[in-house]
């Protein structure tokens, strides 16, 4: 039997059909474990709540709960001082006995301490929980949404999509907007020329696709078309892999020019025209500037016809950047003798 017969084709078809089978049957385990898991550390800090209102229990009592738990229980990890403290906070927050049908109950343990830790508000808290759970956001993607307030820049930024979209559509696109775009990640100041931020961001790619959100993969950089022997570049390419649609998106260092929005409808108007496929939702542009005044860009995109946004971003914030020697101190450093 050759191997492109047809049984051997039928074997590797089944094969795939069973890894995906044990696939879905560890991931259900492992989300078993976790809901099991979340319901006891739950139940342990509702415990230790009622308790100490009911009797008095003092703070010191939290480390002797740890120490015979873990004498109890010696091959369990989690029975720590701090880790039952969370436990109580985990309890105080989410009060209601029913937390298994929340959001923050589908999260990992180590989710929701940075919930307790970083946020205060409950309201934020289920935000945040809701969209870490939708989204399958890791840790330390959960830590950068809290401390980048995603909850007041996500869906943000002033666009035309509304007006030149079809209304379902318009309405995806809009979703994959911020205002502001917070790009502390990059060793950069306020001074950056537009070709460093445009190689900082591919450089730090993974912290790119991280800020722009769920769906973005990367395309290219300075991605070329030839217009009848005319050359252009576009700065920043990316697809959005849920939306079915490329993104444009160009960088401006200063601040927003109407002009700049004629330069990004070209552009779009290229992607759409040269790599837009028809099962493709239009594609859409971004522009990136330091600094805008929002009534000129609201006037300024009524007068587009391609779906465009514009955006602006952040680098360090101006603490940060004060507190950081300028150029010339950094090459006096370099150059003074050393003692």
């Amino acid at each position: 039997m050759s191997d492109s017969s047809p049984a051997v084709f039928g074997y590797a078809a089944a094969l795939a059909e069973l890894k995906q089978q044990v696939r879905a049957a560890r991931f259900a385990a492992q989300r078993s474990v976790n809901t099991e898991l979340i319901r006891l550390y739950w139940g342990i800090g509702a415990t230790i709540l009622q308790r100490q209102g009911d009797e008095g229990w003092g703070s010191n009592v939290i480390g002797r709960l740890a120490t015979d738990l873990r004498a109890e229980f010696p091959k369990m990890r989690g029975f720590s001082p701090r880790n039952l403290a969370y436990m109580r906070a985990f309890a105080a927050a989410w009060a209601d006995d029913q937390i298994l049908q929340q959001a923050v109950a589908q999260l990992p343990w180590g989710h929701i301490t940075v919930l307790l830790d970083r946020l205060d508000d409950h309201a934020l808290r289920d935000w945040y929980a809701a969209q870490a759970a939708a989204h399958g956001w890791s840790r330390n993607v959960l830590e950068h949404q809290i401390r980048s307030a995603a909850h007041t820049r996500l869906q943000a930024a002033p666009t035309n999509f509304a007006e030149v979209l079809p209304p379902g559509d318009s309405d995806l696109a809009q979703q994959i907007t911020k205002d502001p775009y917070v790009l502390d990640f990059l060793a950069l100041d306020g001074d950056a020329k537009e070709r460093h931020l445009e190689q900082a961001l591919v450089d730090r790619i993974i912290d790119t696709l991280r800020e722009l959100g769920e769906g973005f993969a990367f395309v290219g950089r300075q991605v070329h078309f030839d217009v009848d022997g005319d050359d252009f570049y576009v700065d920043l390419l990316f697809f959005h892999v849920e939306q079915l649609r490329y993104v444009v998106i160009e960088l401006k260092t200063g601040k927003f020019k109407p002009e700049y929005l004629g330069q990004l409808g070209f552009y779009v108007a290229l992607v759409d025209d040269k790599l837009r496929r028809s099962q493709h939702a239009d594609t859409v542009g971004l522009l990136l500037v330091a600094d805008k005044n929002d009534a000129v860009v609201r006037y300024s995109l009524g007068g587009q016809q391609a779906p465009v946004g514009v955006a602006s971003y952040d680098l360090l914030p101006p603490a940060v950047q004060a507190a950081l020697p300028s150029e010339d101190d950094l090459a006096s450093a370099l150059n003074r003798p050393v003692d």
